[in-house]
C-alpha cells in the first residue's frame, strides 16, 4: 500500500525523535554499499538523482539534460526498472531513447552495445556499484533537507554529508535560496550549485478564467501546486495522492462527479495523466511543464568540462 510523505519528516518532533534508533539500519546500508567496486564502461554518464525522497525535480532534470547534450551527443535514458513507476518511464520515452532494467550495469552494457556516447540516469545515486562521470543532487528549494534526519526518523536516505563525493546540486522550484546553497558550500567548496524552476509549456491550452479540480500522486505535491498560483489557476478542490499512485476507476469517475456537480475542469500533472487508461482520460487535462535553469550556460560549460 502506498502512502505519502509523512508530516513529520518536515521538522523535529516527538515521531521523529522516536524513530532515531532505526535509523541505524540505513547507516549500516549506505556503508555496505561504499564497499562495492565501481565498475567503469566506455560511455560517458550523467546521474541525476537525490538523497531527499521524492518530489525533487530529477526526471524534469533528466530531460533538460537530454535535450541540451543531444545534438551533440547520441544519449539514452537508464532507469532501474520498478513496476510502480511505469509514469515515469513513460515520460522519458516521450522524450527520447529509454533503457529500463532491474539492474543498472546490464542497461549500461546494453549502451555501449548500441554506441551510445551519454547515458543519462534517472536516479541512481545511491548505487554506488557504478562510477559516474558527473552526479547531481536534487533538492526541493523550498524542502530543503526537511529535519535533517536519515530514514525512516527523517527524508534522507543519506547523510547531507556525502555531498562532499558529487559534483552538483540542482535546487528545484519557485523560491531561489540562497541561505541552503550557503549551507551546502560548507559541506562542500567545489559543489557546482544550479537553480530551476517550472514552466507550463501548454498554457495556452487552459481557461484561466474557468474554476478547476485539482488531483496528483507527486513526492511533493506542494511545489505543482505552487506553479499552478504562479500562473494564477483558480484551484477550488484538491485532492492528492500518495506518489506514482494508480487511481481506481471508482475513484476517477469519483472525482469527475465532483468537477460536474460543482462546475469545475480537471486538471492534473503529465505524470499522473499517463497513469490512466484512455478511458479514463477523457474530461481531464494535464500541465506539461519544462525545467527552465537559471544559470543556463553555465550550466552547459559545466557539463562539456566534464564529458
Amino acid at each position: 500500500m502506498k502512502i505519502k510523505r509523512p508530516l513529520f519528516f518536515d521538522s523535529l518532533n516527538i515521531i521523529s525523535i522516536i524513530l532515531i534508533p532505526l535509523t541505524l539500519v540505513t547507516v549500516i546500508i549506505n556503508i555496505l554499499k561504499k564497499f562495492k567496486l565501481k565498475k567503469k564502461f566506455k560511455i560517458k554518464s550523467i546521474c541525476v538523482g537525490n538523497i531527499y525522497i521524492g518530489g525533487t525535480g530529477k526526471t524534469p532534470l533528466t530531460i533538460k539534460i537530454n535535450d541540451l547534450l543531444r545534438k551533440k551527443f547520441k544519449s539514452v535514458f537508464i532507469k532501474k526498472k520498478y513496476s510502480d513507476q511505469k509514469d515515469e518511464q513513460n515520460l522519458l520515452r516521450k522524450e527520447g531513447k529509454l533503457i529500463c532494467l532491474k539492474q543498472r550495469f546490464k542497461a549500461l552494457k546494453i549502451a555501449v552495445k548500441k554506441n551510445y556516447e551519454v547515458a543519462i540516469f534517472d536516479d541512481g545515486l545511491q548505487d554506488k556499484s557504478i562510477n559516474y562521470n558527473i552526479s547531481i543532487a536534487c533538492f526541493n528549494s523550498s524542502e530543503e533537507i526537511g529535519n535533517g534526519l536519515l530514514l525512516p526518523s527523517g527524508p534522507l536516505r543519506e547523510s547531507i554529508k556525502e555531498l562532499k563525493n558529487y559534483d552538483a546540486v540542482f535546487l528545484n522550484g519557485e523560491r531561489k535560496n540562497n541561505k541552503f546553497s550557503r549551507k551546502l558550500k560548507k559541506i562542500n567548496k567545489n559543489l557546482k550549485i544550479f537553480h530551476a524552476n517550472y514552466v507550463p509549456t501548454n498554457l495556452n491550452k487552459f481557461d484561466l478564467k474557468k474554476n478547476y479540480l485539482l488531483f496528483c500522486g507527486l513526492g511533493n505535491p506542494d511545489e505543482f501546486k505552487r506553479t499552478l498560483n504562479k500562473y494564477k489557476f483558480k484551484i477550488k478542490e484538491k485532492f492528492i495522492f500518495p506518489d506514482h499512485y494508480n487511481l481506481l476507476n471508482k475513484e476517477i469517475n469519483n472525482l469527475k462527479k465532483i468537477a460536474i456537480e460543482k462546475k469545475l475542469d480537471i486538471i492534473t500533472t503529465e505524470k499522473d495523466y499517463l497513469r490512466l487508461s484512455n478511458s479514463n482520460k477523457k474530461g481531464i487535462k494535464f500541465l506539461k511543464i519544462k525545467l527552465q535553469i537559471l544559470e543556463n550556460l553555465k550550466f552547459v560549460n559545466f557539463l562539456n568540462k566534464n564529458l
